[in-house]
């Protein structure tokens, strides 16, 4: 079902002793992976384990930065967050590769195409639920080129957040992914928009409202809604600061707009892994 814009207004396992999980990690892990690898990457399975595809090119560092962003806003909302990437992918606004002090986490993967990455996420999702992460969420940058070639590794496609600004051409940019996920998924794919670079809640709804209608006319598949980003100068300065905006800027109205891209994200989770 798809989300109001509107929305964005308002401002795996018990614990067990450190002897019982050194002697049964592996065990948990092969238990959790196995229904996937059974079905070369079940895509109900990797919806309940929280993977997320996220289209990023190379040089691409504003959308770079939202997704850092967003991993940290996620993870302090109590969903600890890994960004996967390919390894050749490094944008210079990430933080070096690791767990940050924020408690979200950079991990770069060795993947030559999209079969690659979509099991090397499987494999970090499955850890995060062995290694008893309550709500643990992978993002997971996906080149765009790859999706051209994306049959080996389409389970990854399931669950697909696109950024798109008002402007004309990346509004057709965006619808242009849409339906290339939606013929690759079928049924099955679920895809998310946030509108950035934006100063009105108006001027965010037109442009969801424009592609959502068209997605729903032409594809016949439902767009939701992951609200807006507020295009704000402390979010150029975290850039320059290499700085997560919610940390270097609390107050601002782009960190605001994140919280609540997060919290719409997540609840669209949970609400996945209900049905």
């Amino acid at each position: 079902m798809g989300r109001d814009l509107g929305d964005v207004l308002h401002y795996f396992i018990p614990e067990a002793s450190a002897e019982v999980e050194a002697a049964g990690i592996a065990a948990d892990r092969a238990e959790v992976a196995a229904p996937a690898r059974r079905n070369g990457g079940d895509h109900s399975v990797l919806r309940e384990l929280g993977v997320i595809a996220i289209p990023l090119g190379h040089r691409d560092v504003l959308r770079a930065t939202f997704v850092w962003n967003l991993a940290v806003e996620m993870t302090a909302q109590g969903a600890p967050t890994t960004v996967v990437v390919p390894s050749r992918m490094s944008p210079p606004v990430w933080p070096e590769p690791g767990r940050t002090a924020m408690g979200a986490e950079l991990l770069p993967v060795l993947a030559e195409g999209l079969g690659d990455l979509s099991r090397a996420s499987l494999d970090v999702a499955v850890t995060r639920a062995a290694d008893q992460e309550p709500n643990a969420q992978v993002l997971v940058c996906v080149p765009p080129a790859w999706l051209r070639k994306a049959a080996d590794g389409a389970a990854i496609l399931r669950h697909v957040m696109l950024f798109s600004s008002p402007e004309p051409s990346e509004i057709i940019e965006t619808y242009a992914l849409a339906k290339h996920l939606h013929a690759v998924g079928a049924q099955e794919t679920k895809i998310g928009v946030t509108i950035y670079g934006v100063q009105r809640v108006e001027t965010a709804a037109r442009t969801f409202d424009r592609l959502a209608t068209t997605a729903k006319r032409h594809l016949g598949c439902e767009l939701s809604s992951y609200g807006l980003l507020v295009d704000e100068l402390q979010i150029y300065r975290a850039i320059v600061e290499r700085r997560p905006i919610g940390v270097s800027h609390p107050q601002s109205r782009a960190a605001r707009s994140l919280r609540d891209v997060a919290r719409l994200l997540l609840d669209d989770v949970t609400s996945i892994a209900d049905d």
